[in-house]
């Protein structure tokens, strides 16, 4: 097969700005494919096409990182599956004793660290951005503390957050969830790479695809002593009854996906309903929001307030 990479130098910032957005190219057949990479020079934006791609898809490339001044630079690719090439620039990432990793990197850990595996795909999700980073280093912190025992991921994307809260916590219960169902084939695949059980059980997770918490597994495993969330600001802030009701009096949410100018709205919204926030890094750009639950948990509020939240929207719950 034969496709085309479309390349544009971009700011850090426009490379996380491409990262969040919601289809940007969702008037062009057939969809292109956009990554942000760390490259040698700084970032860049790669567009990955099936088609050479016209001179209005280059145009809303750059419109999507003016910083650059420059036309993108197109080049044909020869016999390459596009979007594991998109991956082979990720370097590993190490965040705590975990080690995260593309295909290309497998074995380069040290003794002593938990390689995971990530070959994201179509799903977001693969440890180099600060979202997933800092959900994770924040679940690094809490377990030592103490060990969970029931645990759920709202918009698993690749399933990174719950194959690291599987090694935290490799007694418990886990669930994971997203609203997209090739993000959950996708974490089912890597579940299998790094060889994390699925199943019901215990020391196993779950996999399944639900818009939030609007379904009747989750709300019947409910309610969780931790909840992941590292999806949008909007998603967060429209999920706000519903996570807050799964969450187990005492129990904690990690909520990410959101920038620090968004932060104050994400968090007056889980406020209201009864969590207080214990941890917010003020100086980070996107920081990671943790929260206790004051309260008790309602599995019936959950179910009733997930389905008016999902009712008639078109949000996405994309994990970065």
């Amino acid at each position: 097969m034969t496709s085309f990479i479309a390349a544009l130098p971009c700011t850090r910032a426009e490379a996380d700005a491409a990262a969040l957005a919601e289809e940007p190219f969702a008037a062009f057949e057939p969809a292109p494919t956009l990554v942000a990479a760390e490259t040698a020079d700084g970032w860049a934006l790669h567009l990955y096409s099936e088609m050479a791609p016209a001179a209005a898809l280059l145009d809303a490339l750059q419109a999507i990182a003016p910083s650059s001044g420059a036309a993108p630079t197109v080049r044909m690719i020869d016999d390459e599956d596009w979007v594991t090439l998109s991956q082979a620039g990720l370097e590993p990432v190490d965040i705590g004793r975990f080690h995260i990793h593309t295909a290309e990197h497998a074995h380069a850990h040290k003794p002593g660290q938990w390689p995971i595996r990530i070959d994201a795909g179509l799903a977001f999700g693969t440890g180099q951005h600060a979202t997933t980073a800092g959900c994770i280093g924040a679940a690094v912190r809490l377990a030592k503390r103490g060990k969970a025992r029931n645990i759920l991921d709202v918009g698993t994307g690749s399933g990174i957050l719950a194959f690291a809260a599987n090694r935290l916590h490799p007694s418990a219960r886990l669930t994971a969830a997203d609203l997209d169902a090739v993000a959950t084939a996708v974490a089912r695949k890597n579940a299998r790479l790094n060889r994390v059980p699925a199943g019901r059980r215990r020391g196993a997770i779950a996999l399944l695809t639900a818009p939030g918490v609007e379904h009747a597994l989750i709300a019947g495993r409910g309610p969780y002593d931790l909840v992941f969330a590292n999806i949008l600001a909007g998603p967060l802030v429209a999920l706000a009854p519903s996570v807050s009701a799964v969450v187990k009096r005492d129990g904690t949410l990690i909520l990410a996906g959101l920038l620090q100018s968004q932060a104050a709205r994400v968090s007056a919204a889980y406020r209201a309903r009864g969590l207080v926030l214990v941890e917010h890094p003020r100086h980070a750009e996107w920081p990671v929001l943790v929260f206790r639950k004051a309260g008790p948990a309602s599995r019936r509020a959950a179910l009733r307030a997930s389905r008016r939240e999902t009712a008639g929207r078109g949000w996405q719950a994309d994990t970065i």
